[in-house]
């Protein structure tokens, strides 16, 4: 997704407000809307905070972002499944698959460290099932996007 946005007056409002529709997480992704970065790599910088596509949607069906001028979502070519190797599938896994078996504590160790063993995307792909067990299907669907879209 090679669209940027930018906060509008309404956000601004609503983030000096310090309004429920910026609570938490989507509090600290709206900071990073200048209309310089994409919402890939916003969502990347926040991927710790369980952000997704649909968060950022909400927000500017609120009316709180808004296109960047110059930023056309139809000029932003869509990547295939097939334009990324897996060596560009893991890369982008491997960080999403760590932070989530991180949050599981002590019961995901072993888990953690059969995500820290894996070095090929064949073989995080393997664990990934294991993932999805572990942290249920909502919490699960970043990283099958990375590792599957």
């Amino acid at each position: 997704m090679g669209r940027r946005l930018i906060k509008t007056e309404a956000g601004q409002q609503a983030f000096k407000a310090r309004s429920a529709q910026l609570a938490g997480k989507l509090r600290s992704a709206f900071l990073l809307f200048d209309g310089l970065r994409t919402v890939d790599e916003v969502l990347q910088a926040t991927q710790g905070l369980g952000l997704g596509v649909a968060d950022i949607d909400t927000l500017v069906q609120a009316g709180l972002l808004a296109e960047a001028p110059g930023s056309s979502p139809a000029a932003a070519p869509a990547a295939s499944p097939s334009a990324r190797s897996a060596q560009e599938r893991y890369r982008d896994a491997y960080p999403v698959a760590v932070a989530l078996t991180g949050k599981l504590g002590l019961s995901g160790f072993r888990l953690n460290l059969s995500v820290e063993a894996a070095t090929s995307f064949d073989q995080l792909a393997a664990v990934a099932p294991k993932i999805r067990d572990a942290v249920g299907p909502q919490a699960y669907v970043p990283l099958e996007q990375a590792l599957f879209a």
